[in-house]
């Protein structure tokens, strides 16, 4: 049975100008429809917030924010924030439509990616990040369900619902939010996220890409937690005998355990992705991992058809880092002070069973 059926906003004209179409998918925050901009004549995703959260200040507050931080990030690997209104009990933003998949459905499709495939998808995710970064903002959730691939090749970063600026701090008493598989030792320990948060969870996601599995596992999230903050991310070639050191080694930057030893924000894990590619052969790049669930996707209609994807007639072959350009390097900035010791002892039981509630209750935002 089509649940969109049953849903009130289906069929619905939001806000005068807004066309309802269909649902596409459902979080703990909102929903997200595909729907028609009857002013301009255009498809578009309407995130609507649900409406019982719509009489919490702090929600909404979340909400605007979003639109106000992605509204300013003018790049191509950003899914675009176009407007934001309020209709009754429905808060919405109105985005870019992308038309395609998430990274989660192409992991669980193709499981474990060749090397070339993942930096394919990895950098243009670092291009949207860095140009956030630049412009004083953390994303604090990324995530396979926040990378959107189009159908057309293009690469977008979703959901910024999370954003903050950077140096903002949040109290772990507060709020913890994001994913518990992506978490940052110090947005569990601290509560406190910069730049470097975003870097640890984007060393994870390419981890999975790499192995086709996490790096950290348990019957909890409680175990998960204590393994992100005592336990280094493994080496992604015991996973995947025979993978290049360099992918090791970038692996490992992006997921030091220790803030200040990372990459300090996603414009210099990028240079470092784009010198462990260049580091490798055409042979090392294109190697089938055996946790590839397919080694051939060359149909053109085949949307998890990551790398390379075949566009209409005349118009070649798309590769998506072909058409990026390495953003600017920002002025070199002091380390943050430690906020203490992330090998000694640990409150990490309290911080986990408060981050596991937390993040169950609220966060981890909206895909589409």
């Amino acid at each position: 049975m089509d649940t969109t059926l049953q849903d009130p906003l289906v069929g619905q004209l939001l806000d005068g100008r807004y066309r309802v179409d269909a649902r596409i998918a459902v979080g703990g925050m909102a929903t997200v429809y595909r729907a028609m901009d009857t002013r301009l004549d255009r498809v578009l995703a309407l995130k609507v917030m649900h409406p019982a959260l719509a009489t919490d200040a702090s929600f909404v507050e979340r909400f605007i924010r979003e639109a106000k931080s992605v509204a300013g990030l003018a790049h191509p690997n950003v899914v675009a924030v176009f407007d934001q209104g309020a209709q009754g009990q429905y808060v919405y933003l109105a985005m870019e439509y992308v038309a395609g998949c998430t990274l989660r459905d192409v992991l669980r499709e193709r499981g474990a990616l060749q090397p070339r495939a993942a930096l394919d998808i990895l950098e243009p995710v670092l291009a949207a990040l860095g140009a956030a970064h630049r412009a004083g903002f953390v994303h604090r959730d990324m995530k396979p369900e926040n990378v959107l691939i189009g159908d057309d090749g293009r690469v977008k970063v979703a959901d910024f619902g999370l954003v903050r600026a950077v140096g903002t701090v949040t109290n772990t008493t507060g709020s913890i939010l994001g994913t518990v598989s992506y978490l940052a030792p110090e947005q569990i320990e601290h509560g406190t996220a910069d730049t470097r948060a975003d870097v640890y969870a984007c060393g994870v996601v390419l981890y999975e890409m790499l192995t086709g599995t996490k790096p950290h596992g348990g019957d909890s999230p409680a175990q998960i937690i204590y393994q992100h903050l005592n336990e280094d991310v493994p080496a992604p070639s015991a996973a995947v005998p025979g993978l290049a050191a360099e992918l090791d080694e970038l692996v490992a930057s992006a997921t030091a355990r220790d803030p200040e030893v990372r990459p300090f924000d996603a414009v210099a894990l990028l240079a470092g992705s784009r010198r462990a590619r260049a580091g490798l052969s055409e042979a090392q790049l294109d190697a089938v991992p055996p946790q590839a669930l397919a080694e051939v996707h060359d149909d053109a209609e085949d949307r998890t058809s990551v790398i390379p994807r075949v566009l209409p007639p005349g118009q070649g072959t798309a590769h998506h880092t072909s058409r990026l350009e390495m953003p600017p390097q920002p002025p070199p900035q002091p380390p943050a002070r430690r906020r203490g010791p992330l090998g000694g002892p640990r409150r990490g039981i309290l911080a986990a069973v408060v981050a596991v509630l937390l993040v169950l209750g609220i966060g981890g935002g909206v895909w589409y």
